[in-house]
């Protein structure tokens, strides 16, 4: 199969009909083998009917229906496991993303040998105020933290090489940081290409400010477990390490300097206390670090590692 189309929604039954004839449209102008995946995120509108509908007219459409609303990470990382096309191509139901895109994308994916291609709407038609100023900022962040030079993390509209979705786990409201687990795992060939961006048809946006919260804990979360996930100690026992010793040496200080000037008052000194709580913090730090590792050590895919090929075995 040439491409996957994976398509998270909720309560989008009004978009539905109009996306998937135009899908169609472009599939077979370019003679692709497809299948198109919409991921029903617990909407209470009739979207699951509408794909029901769709379904009964065309084979290439397939659903996945959420007992609830899980989030926008959770119905990529389900619909991910099912896709079968060597090009996954990710868009929104809302009729922003252009599937006009799809050739090009794809085209980066096949010929030009990227791993993962990110649209970049360098127009938009979004508030400027609650959507424009945030994004900026965060794809700034989200930039300097990473290494990925692109400009729009968030952009639904994206395209993968079949063995990075097969390599990743989306969870939390890890799917505006695909790009960063994709790093993460070893697919390094990462681009983008500018996408039209369209004025949103039906309906109204589903995300909120909270978003930007969630999204700057989430790329913490990210940077952490992919350089110390399977080596606590080497953060925490650093760290722990660090304030042991800055907490032991200013108590040496202390206590020689007790030793010279009998009259110098330990408890009296704030550098007392604060020598306490630096050694305090670093054990605590340490044992943090020996429990991760523990842990991580049992772990039952502890040695679970992406083997791109082999010859010979």
């Amino acid at each position: 199969m040439d491409i996957s189309v994976v398509i998270p929604l909720l309560n989008e039954e009004e978009s539905l009909p109009e996306l998937s004839a135009w899908i169609e449209k472009v599939m077979q102008e370019n003679n692709f083998s497809y299948e198109v995946i919409f991921v029903d995120d617990g909407s209470t509108d009739n979207s699951w009917q509408v794909i029901e509908s769709l379904r009964s007219k065309n084979s290439c459409i397939k659903g996945i229906k959420f007992q609830r609303n899980y989030g926008k990470s959770a119905a990529l990382n389900e619909a991910f496991k099912a896709a079968q096309g060597d090009v996954v191509i990710t868009m929104d139901a809302d009729l922003q993303d252009s599937p006009d895109e799809i050739p090009d994308l794809r085209k980066m994916i096949v010929e030009d040998k990227f791993d993962l291609v990110s649209g970049w709407k360098k127009k938009r038609y979004d508030n400027t105020l609650t959507k424009n100023i945030p994004s900026k900022f965060f794809n700034a962040a989200t930039r300097s933290m990473s290494g990925i030079q692109l400009h729009d993390f968030n952009c639904g509209l994206k395209a993968y090489n079949k063995k990075v979705v097969k390599s990743i786990e989306v969870y939390g409201e890890m799917h505006r940081y695909i790009p960063v687990l994709a790093k993460t795992v070893g697919f390094k060939k990462i681009g983008e290409k500018v996408v039209e961006h369209r004025k949103r048809k039906y309906g109204i946006t589903k995300f909120g400010w909270d978003r930007f919260i969630n999204g700057f804990l989430d790329l913490a979360s990210i940077t952490f477990i992919g350089k110390f996930g399977k080596r606590p100690m080497h953060f925490f026992g650093l760290w722990g390490t660090i304030f042991f010793l800055i907490g032991f040496g200013v108590s040496i200080y202390l206590i020689i300097a007790k030793l010279i000037e009998h009259e110098f008052a330990l408890t009296n000194r704030p550098s007392f206390y604060i020598a306490l709580v630096a050694m305090i913090m670093g054990t605590q730090l340490f044992l943090a670090g020996f429990l991760g590792e523990l842990i991580s050590r049992n772990s039952t895919d502890r040695n679970n590692y992406l083997i791109e090929e082999k010859i010979g075995l």
